[in-house]
């Protein structure tokens, strides 16, 4: 089996996600939400075949049945046949063509294109449900816990932080289901930057200091927690989650879910023994060696979205490997044209 190494295989996968969110970023505001995943989707699939790996999609767009790409199990790489894949390093990856679909559509903030990758195991099966999280940055690791009432844990952030209550902004998605938790934040006088979608962009932000955001709190996506989880384990934040079921949902969310005992199946299924089990950064994300990648499609609060010109396109975005703790921002120009074509900053 060739070895290759996590900065090799780094750039790979920036070009995969720069892919799908050039892809994404042509349909940019034509409302269509469907289409623009579907765009990223096929774009990120094909970047994936010519990465030298035996890949495994573990968090994907859906089940088989229900996606054609992409989907939880396919194999990706030059070694996803029987033949090829000794040949190549075997990984498990996380994917999300589109973060933020709805943005997209809408020409909103803070969509992105995504993808972890680890070792064999090294990031969690979870099921596409919802997950309730706490997402925090380095001066906070250790000290939060998502079962203390939420006053207490913004008085350790702010003591963590250096700061008062009330200059604390906490990233919360606007949904009826967080009525309560968005009164208990302003009860305790810190702000609120409510998001329409993308919590997995905002959970980054929490983590990179200087972003104008100290932390997410409430339920999303289950798979972008693990998304989420990879990310703090190169930004050495810290996500805390558990998942989410239909009896702990407000009205408006039920018939987006299944019922208790068929998730409860799925989780059996996917190796998850107990379903109130609070889950760690590296429950979620336990891989040795974990490449992040994301490149922005619209203007966010890390990243810019891709900007097409005349003569190009230019992408930014942000890689990082637990081996070598780089974190690195990049911003690429890919050149369309003649030889006169002109760079443009």
């Amino acid at each position: 089996m060739r070895q290759i190494k996590s900065q090799q295989l780094a750039l790979d996968f920036l070009h995969v996600v720069e892919s799908a969110a050039i892809a994404s970023a042509r349909t940019m505001g034509q409302g269509k939400r469907k289409y623009s995943d579907h765009v990223a989707v096929e774009a990120m699939r094909e970047a994936l075949k010519y990465v030298p790996i035996a890949g495994k999609v573990v968090i994907g767009e859906g089940e088989r049945d229900k996606a054609p790409m992409l989907y939880i199990g396919e194999r990706v790489g030059l070694g996803d046949d029987e033949e090829n894949k000794h040949q190549y390093p075997e990984m498990d990856l996380a994917v999300d063509p589109l973060e933020g679909t709805n943005l997209c559509a809408t020409g909103g903030p803070n969509a992105i294109s995504v993808l972890a990758a680890a070792e064999r195991g090294g990031l969690l099966n979870a099921p596409d449900i919802y997950m309730n999280k706490l997402v925090v940055g380095p001066a906070a690791k250790g000290h939060l816990d998502i079962d203390a009432p939420v006053k207490d844990n913004l008085k350790i952030l702010a003591r963590r932080l250096s700061r008062d209550i009330g200059d604390l902004v906490i990233t919360v998605l606007d949904r009826p289901r967080h009525q309560k938790l968005i009164e208990e934040i302003r009860n305790t006088g810190a702000r609120i930057k409510l998001i329409s979608d993308g919590d997995l962009s905002a959970g980054i932000s929490a983590a990179v200091g200087g972003s104008g955001v100290h932390a997410l709190m409430g339920i999303g996506g289950a798979p972008e927690g693990v998304l989420t989880a990879a990310a703090m384990r190169c930004l050495n934040g810290e996500i805390q989650a558990r998942f989410v079921l239909k009896d702990q949902l407000a009205k408006e969310d039920l018939e987006k879910v299944a019922d208790d005992s068929e998730v409860i199946e799925r989780m059996k299924a996917m190796g998850i023994k107990d379903p109130n089990q609070v889950y760690t950064t590296t429950d979620l994300a336990p891989g040795r060696k974990i490449i992040f990648a994301a490149c922005g499609v619209t203007d966010g609060t890390i990243l810019k979205g891709v900007r097409f010109f005349g003569s190009g396109i230019r992408t930014q975005s942000l890689i990082m490997t637990t081996e070598s703790r780089y974190v690195r921002f990049v911003d690429t120009i890919k050149l369309e044209g003649g030889p006169d074509v002109v760079v443009r900053f």
